[in-house]
């Protein structure tokens, strides 16, 4: 059964922008030392940050709240297997959110893709909800 869907498109420019105007103050708010430690590995930084912004706008608006109702940025994270797959993981508001919406005897899978083509980042959230066994 699928609980939410959601996606967002980001600009790279736009984002590569606020990291230059804004620098630690933008990162910090925005993203988990982890999403920071991966983007700044990478040769596209900015279209790192982007995807990851995408994902969070996404997986906001698949829990029906869009970022309102208490759920901070970086209450959405994104990590990923040793596969490179991308995860996201929820905590605090978001976390709760999540169990809320998540009918009993059933678990909450929350699936998460990134792309981008420059000039743009778009990510895609469904938040699955499965029987127990």
């Amino acid at each position: 059964m699928i609980l939410g869907i959601g996606t967002d498109l980001a600009n790279i420019e736009r984002i590569a922008g606020t990291l230059a105007r804004f620098g630690d103050r933008f990162r910090n708010r925005v993203f988990t030392p982890t999403e920071i430690a991966k983007a700044e590995r990478r040769a596209d930084t900015p279209g790192t940050y982007a995807k990851r912004w995408a994902a969070k706008e996404a997986c906001s608006k698949a829990l029906g709240t869009g970022l309102r109702m208490g759920i901070a940025w970086k209450d959405m994270a994104v990590t990923n297997l040793p596969t490179g797959q991308p995860v996201m993981q929820l905590t605090g508001w978001a976390a709760e959110r999540l169990a809320a919406m998540t009918p009993p005897g059933h678990e909450a899978i929350v699936h998460v893709t990134l792309t981008d083509d420059h000039p743009w980042a778009q990510a895609f959230v469904v938040i699955e909800a499965r029987p127990l066994p």
